[in-house]
């Protein structure tokens, strides 16, 4: 006979019967597969926007005699991208909040490797210049809207974590930036089209190289759902409760017992998304569709969000003023410095090196030959970038990569202050500093940190999005970001207006924005909070 005091087996994963928050039942799926996937695919994405915008600055340097450019062409040319990012932030913005944003970031990536695909075929300045700003109008819809599009796939306490483990994704990705530019833009093979009346080249390639992860990751979304937490406030509960059940199926990877989870409680910000969708289902006419991104907008600027939204917005302009906009001649400037060594030079500053190498592009127009025009300073076109420049890039991108991951690991333990401090204070001292360092190699050291100011976007996302409620949180990422590329056009034509000049002036502009943002930081709502749950600490903006 059987013992009837014999213990049951206990079930592997706890049965939910009654109605539990969305917060909890992402922490029921665990973590596993489907987030490490997601957050890949995030970062990748993030590395694609970055190498459709920046991977300009390595063009710029060998394409110059091709399409006959500037200086001030090189800094719009350098810019451009980013102004197509600004004029559509706000309608990707208004579009992954009020349709999905998923519905956003598929289709842009697509819409953008096309434009990038065309770009590689222009043969002029203003003909390229339209194709980098359509690029640039379609790669916004995943630049920003990826952020919400991640952290809303987890619960509010590994949000931060996976925002910043996509940024370490990112990190990695990068590093391919200056190695993939190596690979193909110092190639010595051209091919005529004569269809086209163009000589391919390989900078040509590299451009379309550059759009690849977007057309990658666009294919790997289309086996994703749509957000869970935009689902479930749009009134989609049992879409949101099959999308647990599927996450939690691939983490556990079938192994433990199925979720007994058969209802979600309905939350105050779920219920005050209630008329937004009304509107959204009315809104047909342009006018109707305008006067409600007007009212979505304006929310972040009213009542309790107003200062967080006036902070976070000044604080992405200013790291994309230095990060973006003093990047986009790093290549170039390095290429100067490199000759200028090779020529014998030993002690100079940056700027110096910078006046002693101006090209004359009305000389290289008239002779028509790009590879041996040369100006009265001993400045010449080249095809090829100088191998040190590719080093340094490959250094920024690695301490990029590690960055990240270390700023990760200790984001919950440090808190978010006071990381932004240190990298703002840091950085604006260093831009400050390159002025008067006469040492090239210390001086390019220093030009490396300043760049990385870069390091603060994530960190200022993540706060963006505890900041903000789900049915603003996209709009307010991409409203951010806006400002932020704004910040990059800014920066990348004072560069381009001011390097062969006031040479300095530009460095002092960087680095003391840079000095002023780590001031602000200090302002940001509730940026002093931390919230420890089940044991481990967690930073919180709310």
């Amino acid at each position: 006979m059987e013992d009837s005091t014999e213990k049951l087996p206990e079930p592997k994963e706890p049965t939910y019967q009654h109605p539990v928050k969305l917060d909890e039942a992402l922490l029921m799926t665990r973590f596993g597969l489907y987030n490490v996937c997601l957050i890949a695919i995030s970062g990748t994405i993030l590395a694609g926007v970055l190498l459709e915008t920046l991977g300009i600055s390595y063009v710029l340097p060998v394409a110059e005699c091709d399409l006959l450019l500037t200086t001030k062409e090189k800094g719009v040319l350098s810019a451009i991208s980013f102004a197509g990012i600004i004029s559509s932030s706000h309608l990707w913005g208004f579009l992954a909040d009020t349709q999905g944003r998923r519905t956003v970031i598929v289709p842009t990536l697509f819409l953008a490797f096309t434009s990038t695909v065309l770009s590689s075929f222009t043969t002029s300045f203003w003909i390229i210049t339209v194709a980098r700003f359509l690029t640039g109008f379609f790669i916004s819809g995943s630049s920003a809207t990826i952020y919400a599009y991640l952290g809303e796939f987890h619960a509010k306490r590994n949000s931060s974590r996976a925002i910043m483990g996509a940024s370490f994704v990112f990190g990695v990705g990068c590093i391919l930036l200056p190695l993939i530019a190596w690979l193909v833009i110092n190639q010595e093979w051209e091919y005529t089209i004569p269809l086209l009346n163009i000589v391919y080249k390989p900078w040509r390639l590299f451009l379309v190289v550059c759009g690849l992860p977007s057309l990658v990751c666009a294919l790997a979304l289309l086996y994703f759902p749509e957000s869970p937490k935009f689902l479930f406030s749009h009134g989609h509960e049992q879409e949101t409760i099959a999308i647990i059940h599927h996450m939690h199926r691939w983490n556990t990877r079938g192994k433990a017992s199925k979720l007994m989870l058969n209802s979600l409680l309905q939350e105050t910000e779920a219920e005050q998304t209630k008329q937004r969708r009304e509107e959204a289902a009315n809104a047909k006419s342009p006018f109707k569709l305008l006067k409600q991104m007007w009212h979505q907008t304006a929310s972040l600027f009213m009542g309790s969000y107003l200062k967080s939204a006036v902070i976070i917005c000044v604080l992405q302009f200013g790291i994309y003023l230095s990060c973006s906009g003093m990047y986009m001649f790093f290549p170039d400037i390095l290429n100067r410095i490199a000759k200028l060594e090779d020529a014998g030079v030993k002690r100079i500053t940056v700027c110096r090196a910078v006046y002693a190498t101006r090209v004359d592009i009305s000389q290289v127009a008239q002779q028509g030959n790009a590879t041996a025009v040369q100006d009265a300073s001993g400045a010449v076109c080249h095809q090829k970038l100088d191998i040190s420049a590719y080093e340094h890039s490959f250094v920024l991108e690695t301490i990029y990569a590690v960055g990240f991951a270390v700023i990760g690991l200790i984001v919950n333990a440090v808190g978010r202050l006071p990381i932004l401090v240190f990298v703002f204070g840091v950085c604006g001292l260093s831009g400050i500093l390159i002025v008067y360092i006469d040492l090239p190699l210390l001086a390019i050291w220093f030009y490396l940190i300043l760049l990385t100011c870069g390091f603060c976007i994530s960190v200022v996302n993540a706060c963006t999005v505890d900041l903000f409620p789900t049915n603003l949180r996209a709009m307010a990422v991409c409203i951010s970001l806006m400002f932020g590329r704004l910040g990059s056009v800014v920066g990348a034509n004072i560069v381009g207006v001011l390097l062969d000049s006031y040479c300095e002036l530009t460095f002092w502009i960087s680095g003391v924005s840079l000095i002023a943002c780590g001031a602000l930081s200090f302002f940001i709502p509730n940026i002093y909070s931390r919230n420890v749950s089940e044991g481990r600490i967690s930073v919180s903006s709310r």
